[in-house]
């Protein structure tokens, strides 16, 4: 019996105790999904009129010392209050990449944290600390203060981006693995359409950073209410309180308890025993085969997708109409990305959707070069389908990377990959400031294509079980290619 058949036959698939750590982890993701989404609000591209004397009130004319903004969108802004237009622009790009070097940063330290300390206090540091560094944000009187809070809102960010989605896929049965994607990513969504609402009514950057992250303080009392992933304690050799845990979540889930305990010694603790003698690391990443190479391969397919999805991102509040529609529209049209993925995900093979969202993202961009800018509907139309190509290719990402990779480095991996996934969002913005369009949306479009080639190239994953170990994902491989071997050759000897 393998790990996540004992987990599921112990604690069941999906039960009333999963769906509560379920619902604890998604409403304290909120602060983290703002701050991937307010972008647009706090640090846009301002409007303005120069008063210098000799610019005859021109319109965002440079250079120029007395900018007089337009507020009719934003009342105040990180951009307006600091005057990151001009030979500042940069400024503005540097205070959007800051979050992503931060993310960077946090998938590297939390992702350690996570597999060294385990699930909870990871995720528990990492929405507290969130909470906290978004709040300070507010407060701040210089740029460079607000673009140092960036960086350890990022690595915030990064911690939960990971470590909740772990805790939550290592929680619940691998058959309700396909509707976990989705269900995962309604704070996102949700998020992403209250955002443009809060923002209407507040039109100040720190009172929005205030009002979406304050009334999340009550986090803390996740530290009594948030348990530990029972597969990582197994993993790690804490048989007691594995089973403690599992007996616990069958009581709530009104699952039978009498057979745990010789359920989990049955399935798998002598033989990871054997296996496991040290915690893993980074470095394990590299020292096998197949694993090495699913690291580089599945890193570079992050990079591609961040690049994509956050630089699609900030062209929809470039385009022509109102910012609030435009971002209340694009966040409605996630809303069926979302059911493609469970969809997808139920039904497709893990490449074949992954490939086919990145396709979809790169050719709808294609087309947005050579479609006119005076047909305003069918460039919205366009941006919000590449959008959702570059959003469902990300969902579907992190569930395919996670099933790759063994236990024992599966937090590793991502955060590994989401190194690369940071920097592709931290040079998005310098991209879409190149100053000519089309070779920035050809940019991202070829990353997108370049990330579709290369899962051709990753193992299918679909209905599998979560393995353990290194040493078990290697056996695996080599025993799926023996197999596909004798089936290629049973024809021939018929």
């Amino acid at each position: 019996m393998e790990v996540e058949d004992v987990i599921e036959t112990t604690i069941g698939r999906s039960g009333r105790y999963q769906l509560w750590i379920f619902f604890l982890i998604s409403i304290g993701r909120f602060p983290t999904e703002y701050q991937l989404t307010n972008v647009v609000f706090i640090l846009p591209n301002p409007e303005y009129v120069c008063k210098d004397e000799g610019a005859n009130n021109a319109s965002n004319f440079c250079p120029c010392n007395n900018p007089e903004y337009d507020t009719s969108n934003v009342m105040n802004s990180v951009s307006s209050e600091w005057d990151l237009i001009c030979d500042k622009r940069h400024l503005a790009s540097l205070g959007q990449s800051m979050l992503q070097i931060g993310i960077l940063a946090g998938s590297i330290f939390y992702g350690h944290i996570s597999d060294r300390y385990g699930r909870k206090i990871a995720c528990l540091l990492a929405l507290t600390a969130e909470v906290f560094f978004v709040a300070i944000s507010a407060a701040v009187t210089e740029f460079w203060m607000f673009a140092v809070c960036r960086f350890f809102i990022g690595v915030a960010v990064g911690g939960t981006m990971l470590c909740c989605y772990i805790i939550v896929i290592e929680l619940f049965g691998k058959s309700f693995r396909p509707y976990l994607p989705g269900l995962i990513e309604m704070s996102y969504i949700i998020s992403y359409l209250s955002l443009p609402l809060i923002a209407y009514f507040l039109r100040d950057w720190k009172h929005l950073q205030l009002v979406t992250s304050l009334p999340w303080v009550f986090v803390l009392l996740y530290y009594y209410l948030i348990p530990e992933s029972p597969r990582w304690l197994i993993t790690m050799g804490r048989k007691k309180e594995a089973i403690e845990l599992l007996t616990f979540i069958a009581k709530k889930n009104n699952m039978p308890i009498e057979d745990i305990e010789a359920t989990v010694v049955r399935g798998y603790m002598a033989a990871l025993h054997e296996e496991r003698k040290e915690h893993a690391s980074y470095l394990d990443l590299f020292k096998t085969p197949k694993i090495r190479r699913y690291t580089l391969i599945i890193a570079f397919i992050w990079l591609c997708c961040a690049h994509t999805f956050f630089g699609i991102n900030q062209y929809i509040g470039r385009l022509q109409g109102n910012i609030y529609v435009n971002v209340a529209l694009s966040a409605t049209s996630l809303i069926p990305g979302i059911v493609l993925v469970v969809l997808a995900s139920l039904y497709l093979k893990r490449k074949t959707s992954v490939i086919t969202s990145f396709s979809v993202a790169a050719i709808s961009l294609l087309l947005f070069i050579v479609i006119p800018r005076s047909l305003e509907t069918v460039t919205r139309v366009l941006a919000i389908i590449g959008m959702i190509g570059a959003y469902t290719s990300f969902v579907q990402i992190y569930l395919y990377s996670s099933e790759i990779f063994p236990t024992v480095i599966r937090n590793s991996a991502m955060g590994f990959a989401s190194v690369f996934a940071r920097f592709g969002g931290f040079i998005a913005p310098f991209v879409v400031n190149i100053g000519v369009e089309w070779v920035s949306i050809l940019i991202f479009s070829v990353l997108a294509m370049c990330a579709a080639s290369l899962c051709i190239f990753l193992p299918e994953t679909k209905e599998t079980v979560l393995l353990n170990t290194i040493e078990q994902t290697e056996n695996k491989n080599e025993l799926d290619h023996r197999e596909n071997t004798e089936n290629s050759k049973a024809p021939n000897t018929n």
